[in-house]
């Protein structure tokens, strides 16, 4: 059986309660909800048992430490990261721990993915077999071999992920790389797959498997217009008020910001009454919830920042904490996504949140002077 709910602005403000003042300016409202500026993230490590059962204990440190956020995909190790997820969810919500309406839960569809382990005929056979031949896709609508976002294959994949996190609803569900689809097909053909697939986010909201969507990308807020795999949140938004009106349910955006890619920050990649303007701003003005992948970038940003930048970073101990913080300071940053899949990571990063947030004047110094 699934677990019912979703996230409440009630739910999520009894989670950030129980940590009083310890953790000065780490839960941030958005939408109505109080989301924790740092997120679990559980892209990385290998479709183990052994990485299994390090991430279930990481998961749940995370929570008992202060995050509720998490985020995953349903191609995330062959779909290990999401059944991670809802075991450690089960076990802390049938004990009375914690309640489904204090944890923001989002994850991604888009990419075709094995079920728990490499298949032992080919890769193309067994897509071929669980996607063409099941009716979820035709050959035509796979991008660069990997990638399907046919309404039929996204209800599948949210009906799978509701399965493998053990909810009824996922809080948000992120079309995953959509830009990939533009390896096969032109910009008026893309806008028009988008349409297809927000209406069926907008009928899975009415059918309340999930409560908003939004897109997860990589470089498609961050290329310059001109780029092949470039996306206008404008025109994107356009589309979610195609599909849904003006109460449309698109909400959110993921993309990578950290220290060395901080282009949603400082680069105007966005088109906005006749000028650009960068992705953060654009978000800001549309109210739209930012969560940045690729916060540590894959653990590069861990060690080895310049002197000039770890100065302006007082009572943080570590690079990984320093640059967390850059992060979850930036202006418009819902919360920023790590992946941590070893509980002494999860004890690193999670100390961030003990600090305050930097200052506008601070921060904004730092970047002139860095």
């Amino acid at each position: 059986m699934l677990i019912s709910g979703y996230a409440t602005g009630e739910g999520t403000a009894r989670f950030r309660g129980r940590f009083g003042d310890s953790l000065p300016g780490h839960f941030r409202q958005a939408r109505g909800l109080w989301l924790s500026s740092i997120g679990q993230g559980t892209y990385l490590g290998p479709p183990t048992s052994e990485c299994d059962a390090s991430y279930r204990q990481s998961i749940r440190l995370a929570i008992e430490m202060g995050t509720n956020v998490i985020d995953t995909a349903v191609n995330y190790r062959h779909q290990r990261s999401e059944r991670v997820i809802g075991k450690v969810l089960l076990d802390l919500i049938s004990t009375g721990t914690l309640h489904r309406d204090e944890i923001f839960l989002a994850t991604k569809g888009g990419f075709l993915t094995f079920d728990g382990a490499e298949p032992t005929v080919p890769a193309t056979q067994y897509f071929h077999e669980t996607v063409i031949q099941s009716g979820l896709a035709r050959e035509e609508d796979v991008a660069s071999g990997c990638h399907v976002m046919t309404p039929a294959y996204l209800k599948n994949q949210i009906d799978v992920s509701r399965k493998n996190l053990g909810v009824e609803t996922l809080d948000l569900y992120y079309l995953h790389n959509p830009e990939t689809q533009l390896e096969r097909v032109s910009r008026d053909e893309f806008y028009t797959l988008l349409r297809l697939a927000f209406d069926a986010l907008e009928e899975a909201v009415s059918a309340g498997s999930i409560r908003s969507y939004g897109t997860a990308t990589w470089n498609a807020y961050r290329a310059s217009p001109q780029s092949k795999d470039a996306l206008s949140v404008a025109k994107v938004l356009s589309v979610a008020r195609q599909a849904g009106g003006v109460d449309h349910h698109f909400r959110a955006i993921q993309l990578p910001f950290n220290f060395a890619m901080p282009e949603a920050l400082g680069q105007s990649t966005q088109p906005a009454d006749g000028h650009l303007e960068p992705l953060l701003k654009t978000a800001q003005r549309q109210a739209l919830m930012i969560f940045s992948s690729a916060s540590l970038l894959q653990g590069q940003l861990a060690s080895g920042l310049p002197t000039e930048i770890t100065r302006w970073f007082e009572n943080l101990q570590t690079d990984a904490q320093r640059s967390l913080q850059f992060v979850r300071s930036t202006p418009g940053v819902t919360s920023a996504l790590v992946g941590m899949s070893r509980p002494d990571h999860v004890k690193e990063n999670l100390m961030t949140a003990s600090v305050p947030p930097l200052e506008s004047s601070k921060y904004w110094a730092m970047l002139a002077k860095s």
